[in-house]
């Protein structure tokens, strides 16, 4: 008997499609010839914490640190059962089948598992990033000995390690360093979350530092039979420029002005081109959450947690943690179905969808940059926007325009370009007139997207009537006085796009090329840091421990955070270290390193900065936000929950203190709604109590005995619905 084991029950349920079917018997698929399909969800085990190892490790003391603990496994929360399912049927098995997605982590997941129940059986790998049977019958006839991937087990696993001793160790170092010092902050440190506060503490200084200095815009108007026109001043070699070209001299702008006025201009060369637009990628998660933010305002979380809802309870899009913007060559064949299934879900993008073309083919189908999965896009099954959430049906629409628009054909323009000679100097000019639209059309309103629709163009007229003989004459020119802008503030969307690209910051050319090198098979990742399905959770928890904050759309760094920054060494705040720890990781896949001297030496590095930090201390003074008036004893942080931003106690859940956000401060505690004297509980007696609902004026009715009592009620214009079947 061979025993399959997916990564996700989707990807066991394509294994199973293709082997010929079956019967689904609990958490596993018997399949007709004798193979059994079963699955994880996901991280099925967690590693051990030393409070497993020692209970006394549980108190947080300096003396314990560093800290040290057997690297040994535990199941999660809720999936002791599955795990023991996969077990019984291993131990049966004369083969067993790896299927966990094709990438490190994917490795790490289901060889952690058939470690942890003992299996001995031989084990098989299948490698798929695409649940479209053609291509899963086909991974199918190509299975590898496990063996070979033993490397990037262990090279996952160490990363995973290192990860819980640096962030367990050094977490604890400095949260009890600053409690010594009289504060009482828990100061997370982390190798993904450090570094991000890292950026957000940088560009602040880089906006709040900027010396700003004049730079001259000098512009001329060009006439000739066919009309007028204007541009832009190409400064010569000599011209008195700053780093990016901009002339600094105002006395040399003017000269330059007066030199070009009335004086005839010669074309040096005059080019037109035809040019077509693509449309944009398919959604990876980042680029999602980063739309997502810029139109909706929602939070990399609240979109994780929404796609996850469209997938699992409706099974609207597909896997919606993806880092992949492409789809496979295969997944053509399915645009028809997908169409269909966005029209009758979708009304709004129902001409949309019937206009598009399924027959043509995007760059998006390339299935030589598919990675571990495909973008993500809605499913061939269609459902009822009306029964979807507001942020639900948001997030689908957006999910399935990016789709249709693989199906319009590209945008079409003709690009002039001249260069022109007057009086010695030159100018240039870049005209671009639209031909077709094309895909364009689809997105008219959505005009903060520089994707779609750019920076904009020096010109938007027809500059073709110019030729190379084409007699022009200067008919003026202006000198315009500018100020050099500071880097802009970091929005949630710009933010997300950075961590893609972080190498882009690293001034060590040797840091720089590691940090690109980890990313070279990875289509839409430049360098970054953390991944697809951490980046929401880490930014979160830097927003909860009182790091970093939104306000007024931007993500700005805390004075805490400031202080919490400078504290921390260079290596700690730069992303150095996820490009060194790659370099390693690199060599124990390869064999030329051991999971155990990774390990040590990451114990070195952490064991150094405790003595440090225990010779030096640690001086904080900001506060997370003011004092909990209820318990006194936490702070109340700024949040933000599926209804806005709130005021919570830093003790949460043992303080469940809250307070309404009042232009970003907290506001006065909201007075309890009074139990009715004329409206009494069916159930208990008690009075009921009238709350306002999740939809904008709605209410309802409920017993003010709750929890004792839980009885419900509809709300009938302003009493309530009562013996009707509400309770």
């Amino acid at each position: 008997m061979r025993v399959f084991v997916a990564e996700k029950p989707e990807l066991g349920r394509a294994i199973a499609e293709a082997l010929g079917g079956g019967k689904k018997e609990g958490g596993c698929i018997r399949c007709n010839n004798d193979d059994v399909v079963t699955w994880c969800f996901g991280h099925l085990l967690t590693l051990t914490d030393p409070e497993d190892h020692d209970p006394a490790a549980k108190q947080w003391a300096m003396e314990r640190l560093p800290m040290s603990w057997p690297i040994k496994h535990k199941p999660l929360q809720g999936k002791s059962d599955q795990i023991q399912l996969i077990k019984k049927l291993v131990g049966k098995a004369d083969t067993v089948v790896h299927a966990g997605d094709p990438d490190d982590e994917g490795q790490l997941l289901v060889d952690e598992v058939l470690q942890y129940v003992g299996n001995t059986a031989p084990v098989q790998r299948i490698l798929i990033n695409d649940n479209n049977t053609k291509i899963v019958k086909r991974a199918l006839d190509s299975l590898r000995d496990n063996r070979e991937f033993h490397g990037l087990y262990q090279s996952a696993l160490a990363r995973s390690v290192a990860d819980q001793r640096y962030g367990y160790n050094l977490t604890r170092c400095y949260t009890l360093g600053a409690r010594a010092a009289g504060a009482d902050h828990v100061l997370s440190v982390g190798r993904v979350q450090t570094p991000i506060l890292g950026l957000v503490v940088r560009r602040d200084r880089a906006h709040e530092g900027h010396a700003s200095h004049v730079y001259y815009d000098l512009g001329a108007t060009f006439a000739g039979e066919g009309g007028a026109f204007a541009a832009r001043y190409r400064p010569g070699e000599g011209a008195p420029v700053d780093d990016k070209g901009r002339v600094v001299d105002q006395e040399f702008a003017q000269r330059v002005a007066q030199a070009i006025e009335g004086q005839p201009a010669r074309v040096v060369n005059a080019k037109t081109e035809d040019k077509q637009t693509p449309p944009p990628l398919p959604y990876n998660l980042l680029n999602l959450q980063a739309d997502a933010s810029r139109k909706f305002g929602f939070s990399p979380d609240k979109t994780l947690k929404t796609t996850q809802a469209l997938r699992e309870r409706h099974r609207l899009i597909t896997y919606n943690r993806s880092d992949c913007e492409y789809l496979s060559d295969e997944q053509h064949a399915d645009a028809p179905g997908v169409l269909d299934a966005i029209g009758e879900t979708a009304p709004v993008l129902g001409k949309a969808a019937q206009a598009a073309d399924p027959s043509l083919k995007s760059r998006a189908y390339n299935s030589a940059n598919v990675s571990a999965h495909h973008a993500i896009i809605p499913t061939q099954t269609s459902g009822d926007l009306d029964k979807l959430t507001d942020d639900e049906a948001k997030l689908y629409q957006l999910i399935a325009r990016q789709f249709v628009a693989q199906h319009w054909p590209p945008e079409q323009y003709r690009q002039t370009t001249l260069d022109l000679e007057v009086a010695g100097h030159a100018f240039r000019v870049t005209a671009k007139v639209v031909t077709s639209p094309g895909w364009k059309r689809l997105y008219k309103q959505d005009a903060d997207n520089e994707e779609v629709h750019g920076e904009g163009d020096d010109s938007a007229a027809n500059l073709e009537w110019v030729t190379a003989n084409t007699p022009l004459t200067c008919q003026g020119a202006t000198v315009a006085e500018k100020k050099t802008q500071p880097p802009k503030r970091y929005t949630m969307a710009t933010l997300l796009k950075d961590l893609a690209r972080v190498a882009r910051y690293v001034t060590d050319p040797r840091i720089k090329q590691l940090l690109l090198a980890k990313d070279q098979e990875i289509k839409g990742e430049h360098g970054g840091i953390g991944t697809a399905t951490t980046r929401s959770a880490i930014i979160e928890a830097l927003m909860k421990r009182g790091f970093i904050e939104e306000r007024s759309k931007k993500v700005l760094s805390t004075k805490l955070g400031r202080e919490f920054h400078d504290l921390l060494p260079e290596s700690a705040t730069a992303p150095d270290m996820t490009a060194l720890w790659h370099e390693q990781q690199e060599q124990i896949r390869k064999g030329e390193m051991s999971l155990e001297q990774f390990v040590d030496g990451v114990a070195k590095h952490v064991a150094a900065e405790i003595e440090r930090i225990k010779a030096k201390g640690v001086d904080i003074k900001a506060t997370a936000g003011p004092k909990c008036p209820e318990c006194g004893e936490g702070e109340l942080r700024r949040r933000k929950g599926s209804n806005g931003y709130f005021w919570g106690c830093s003790r949460h859940p043992e303080c469940k203190a809250t307070r309404p956000d009042s232009r970003g401060k907290p506001g006065k505690k909201k007075a309890a709604a009074k139990p009715s004297s004329e409206h009494m509980c069916p159930k208990c007696g008690k009075g009921l109590v009238r709350r306002p609902g999740k939809n904008k004026g709605s209410h309802w009715w409920g017993c003010s005995g709750f929890p004792k009592c839980d009885f419900r009620a509809h709300d009938n214009n302003g009493k309530p619905k009562v013996g009707d079947g509400n309770e």
